[in-house]
């Protein structure tokens, strides 16, 4: 069965979703949707998703969207590798640290809420650059707290959902130019999961049209 992921090379929700799929060894046909262009506002696409947003996986009649429900299908169906604990405690806590991203950082630093901010609001490109560094860095001084500096990953000896969440995120930081020195412990595991393949493959470079 055909497993297409509707993507846009720079999202970091998207980013999320390649870096699961490499993970799990899962073949996939990509579908770019380009948010620049507004591919995701077009009635065909929101007759699909009608939220029009990526990513989105559709597997035959199923349509998955949101990044975070869409890693939780893949863990659910390709169980090796566990992205999420099985105990509970371990698998709130794992959450917690995903959530961070993708729910406290990410939402109010994507496209369209800069896009509002610059062109609605009329703030200068500086001041957005520096609502984004704000509440990114406000998350990762969380995060640089939770990470454990004896473990290589986020998530503890192998990459999970929380790893999933910040290497796209930390891609994020430096689009805008974030700071990152109080941070060693998000740096280095970021340079550790970003030299895996399954990192490196779904980086937004490796996937940009050309």
């Amino acid at each position: 069965m055909t497993i297409r992921l509707y993507d846009y090379w720079r999202s970091s929700a998207a980013y999320r979703v390649r870096i699961a799929l490499n993970l799990k060894g899962v073949n996939y046909e990509s579908v770019p949707i380009s948010l620049i262009d507004g591919a995701q506002k077009a009635a065909e696409y929101k007759a699909k998703n009608p939220q029009g947003f990526v990513p989105m996986l559709e597997v035959g009649d199923l349509r998955l969207t949101q990044s975070l429900a869409i890693i939780d299908w893949l863990d659910a169906t390709y169980p090796s590798p566990r992205f999420l604990p099985q105990d509970a405690g371990a698998r709130a806590a794992e959450l917690g640290k995903a959530l961070l991203i993708a729910a406290d950082i990410h939402p109010i630093n994507n496209l369209r809420i800069l896009k509002y901010l610059r062109h609605e609001l009329g703030q200068p490109q500086e001041a957005v650059d520096a609502w984004a560094r704000h509440w990114i860095s406000e998350g990762f001084a969380a995060l640089e707290q939770l990470a454990e500096a004896d473990q290589p990953f986020l998530s503890g000896a192998a990459p999970g959902l929380a790893d999933i969440c910040l290497i796209p995120q930390m891609a994020n930081a430096r689009r805008v130019n974030t700071p990152l020195d109080a941070f060693p412990k998000l740096v280095a595991i970021d340079a550790r999961a970003c030299a895996l393949p399954a990192f490196a493959a779904a980086h937004p470079e490796a996937v940009k049209p050309d």
